[in-house]
């Protein structure tokens, strides 16, 4: 599975979309604004195994604000949604107030439409997010994507219930695996970030996130064949929080 690649961004999607499809690869594709969203869902319209997901993403926040009528509208398609969140890095900082009228509005939209499955990005910035999900109603089933909060960051996240995607790009550094550790076994899904994730210099693609399966396998003390069915039932169960619609 690749629950968080940007299938859109790829030089070639559609080539991407195929070497998927080959590897029998369940891709939730995200995208970074509501405008993006119609002609993303085109791309994989007859692979059944990928699922687009309506997002805004927090760098564009401050200047897609006016999307978010679009984002509304256009919610009933999918049961998926991101990327969304927040994003407190130096460049980004100062739309930080934007951001969160956005995302709370977002996370509002969501929980009044009887809650989704969301795609959350939270790079310096875990604190303010998991605050505005402790906040909202809870309907929606939120996964921190490459999540790289503290410790007690993470064990506030596992008290929210959330879960997690985690790609080969975070777990290559001691502390991604540090924090994967601290992570619930059974709310782990797999991601990479393509085409923004490398590997060898080049974009990770949807297949290769099982590069992340010996690793985990590791951190958990399982084999890697364990370890890959406990992540086919952690995916089977994002399908039946899903509303029963699957990934």
């Amino acid at each position: 599975m690749d629950f968080h690649c940007h299938l859109d961004l790829y030089d070639n999607p559609q080539e991407v979309i195929r070497q998927a499809t080959e590897a029998g690869t369940y891709v939730l594709s995200v995208t970074t604004t509501p405008k993006a969203f119609p002609g993303t869902k085109r791309l994989s319209a007859n692979s059944p195994r990928i699922r687009t997901a309506l997002g805004l993403h927090p760098q564009l926040a401050a200047d897609r604000y006016s999307e978010l009528n679009l984002f509304d509208l256009m919610l009933s398609e999918t049961q998926y949604v991101g990327e969304i969140g927040l994003d407190g890095s130096t460049e980004f900082k100062s739309s930080l107030p934007i951001q969160s009228k956005v995302f709370r509005h977002i996370l509002e939209s969501c929980d009044r439409s009887g809650g989704k499955v969301l795609s959350i990005h939270s790079r310096n910035a875990a604190g303010r997010v998991l605050q505005h999900l402790s906040e909202a109603a809870g309907s929606s089933t939120s996964i921190l994507h490459w999540f790289s909060g503290s410790s007690q960051d993470t064990a506030i996240a596992n008290d929210l219930g959330c879960w997690f995607s985690v790609g080969p790009a975070m777990i290559r550094a001691k502390s991604g695996r540090e924090r994967v550790s601290q992570m619930p076994i059974e709310k782990v899904l797999l991601e990479t970030d393509g085409p923004f994730a490398m590997q060898n210099g080049k974009p990770l693609v949807p297949a290769q996130s099982e590069l992340c399966i010996p690793i985990l396998a590791e951190i958990w003390g399982v084999s890697k064949t364990t370890t890959r069915q406990q992540l086919v039932d952690n995916l089977k169960a994002i399908g039946v929080l899903a509303r029963g619609v699957g990934v």
